[in-house]
């Protein structure tokens, strides 16, 4: 695989309240690059999910391996296809006692994820968290793949769900060359209440920095210590996740 053709930073960091009660980060993220197609996948494993982080890593990563041989053409069926496949795996998992798909709920894990090639992508999406795809410098004309929550604010959808299908949204765009996925935990920093703005105080600046630094390393420790700072924590304490995509 080559990245010749873009740039991919990405980040996770645990959230103050996991951190406080020892529990792991539950958030995941995934990527995968051919010389045209671009694959990338973030998840949030529930709180409640005693093995949400399993979860998030199946789905993941099974949607990289199955959609970067993918085309536009198929590219729903092939979501629905791989996702299909991932809730296989999870029902014969070690930690699934029954091999049941009753027990699916113990990894309960949203996903937000996109698929792009050729100047043409979309977004693929069970419950919160969101993607947006825009031009570089142009933070008023955006496509957005909003967060979707049940009938309380602190509800929402899982793939691990039985109906999981009457959740999934596609969302297409075109000739962007800025992608971002985030999880819920950097939702409420990006965008104003409604989604229908980006805030002028976090993207833009991360944006920006990213743009101008080669240094990935260094970008990656940057945009990791700006989702730990100690504000970020205090305003919203949950797992947060970033994955950035530069294209051309």
């Amino acid at each position: 695989m080559t990245q010749k053709c873009h740039h991919i930073i990405a980040t996770s960091v645990r959230g103050a309240l996991h951190r406080a009660k020892n529990i792991p980060c539950q958030d995941y993220y995934c990527t995968k690059c051919s010389d045209n197609k671009i694959v990338a996948t973030v998840s949030d494993g529930a709180g409640s999910a005693k093995y949400g982080k399993i979860g998030a890593k199946i789905i993941c990563e099974t949607l990289c391996d199955i959609l970067i041989n993918s085309n536009i053409k198929n590219i729903k069926k092939d979501i629905i296809r791989a996702v299909d496949t991932a809730r296989q795996k999870l029902i014969f998992h070690r930690f699934n006692r029954s091999k049941s798909e009753s027990e699916l709920i113990n990894f309960s894990a949203t996903v937000i994820g996109t698929f792009y090639c050729k100047g043409q992508g979309i977004f693929f999406h069970i419950g919160d968290g969101a993607g947006i795809a825009f031009s570089q410098n142009n933070y008023e004309n955006f496509i957005i793949s909003e967060p979707e929550n049940g009938a309380y604010a602190c509800e929402t959808y899982f793939y691990t769900m039985s109906d999981w299908k009457s959740s999934l949204r596609f969302t297409s765009y075109n000739n962007a060359n800025r992608i971002v996925l985030m999880t819920d935990g950097v939702t409420g920093f990006v965008f104003a209440e409604d989604y229908s703005k980006i805030r002028q105080n976090f993207l833009i600046p991360i944006a920006e920095y990213l743009d101008n630094e080669k240094n990935k390393k260094k970008a990656i420790t940057a945009l990791h210590n700006t989702l730990d700072d100690n504000k970020a924590q205090r305003i919203n304490p949950d797992d947060k996740t970033i994955l950035w995509i530069k294209l051309q």
